[in-house]
């Protein structure tokens, strides 16, 4: 029996058929207004989303962040993962305030997660805090979960032509680290090759090349991390 109760050549569709709304416009439009919700109440945090792929280093990175700023400013993270809690109990380790999103399988993190999650983490005084996104390129870009800054690594373990093949993750991040910096002289990777590709899709990303094993460019990151906390407290004290 047709789902059609009109016409079906007025439709332009097959009998049998129904013509469907997009609901992912609705979507994104119902997860910004949560979005805007987040930076309304962390006015003062400065709030990074961290993406990638999966392996690229966001854990270990993040570790690494916790261990050389900790002194300096109050970190906090929200680790998403499909399952477990072990990213979380990674960040507890090196002193990070930490709380683990679960999302059963899903491949991104949405700002109404976050939203929850703010229930049960105490952020006071908290001067950064991190989304370490769920590892995934595609998902997770058209996602605002009411960051200041979306960050996006690319390790050189896994090609250099990642930019041109996600185009929306690189349009929408502010920074771009290439992970694993230890390991060029062993991989087919180029560093001028991803970042002509990167620039090419966004003429505004940042680069930076990293490598949390002998410690390339971590200071370099540290110094940009304070600066954009430095940023976000002058921006809440003009408010």
């Amino acid at each position: 029996m047709s789902t059609n109760t009109q016409n079906p050549k007025s439709l332009g569709n097959r009998v049998g058929s129904v013509q469907c709304d997009n609901t992912t416009l609705h979507l994104l439009k119902a997860n910004d207004y949560v979005a805007n919700a987040i930076r309304e109440r962390l006015k003062d945090v400065c709030i990074i989303n961290v993406c990638s792929s999966p392996g690229s280093g966001k854990t270990t990175l993040l570790q690494e962040i916790g261990k050389r700023l900790g002194k300096e400013l109050n970190i906090s993270v929200l680790v998403g993962d499909p399952e477990t809690e072990r990213d979380a109990v990674r960040m507890r380790e090196v002193g990070i305030n930490a709380l683990q999103i679960v999302t059963g399988g899903m491949c991104h993190i949405e700002a109404q997660m976050i939203l929850q999650a703010l229930d049960h983490i105490n952020l006071d005084g908290t001067d950064l805090l991190f989304i370490e996104n769920v590892g995934n390129l595609l998902c997770p870009s058209a996602f605002d979960l009411g960051e200041d800054y979306r960050v996006t690594l690319i390790a050189t373990t896994e090609g250099d032509d990642k930019p041109k093949k996600y185009p929306r993750m690189f349009l929408t991040s502010e920074l771009m680290l290439v992970s694993k910096s230890d390991l060029l002289p062993y991989v087919p990777f180029s560093i001028e090759a991803v970042t002509k590709d990167a620039r090419e899709v966004n003429p505004n990303l940042e680069v930076q090349t990293i490598s949390t094993l002998n410690g390339e460019g971590i200071d370099e990151w540290c110094q940009w991390l304070k600066e954009k906390v430095q940023l976000k407290k002058e921006a809440a004290q003009q408010k």
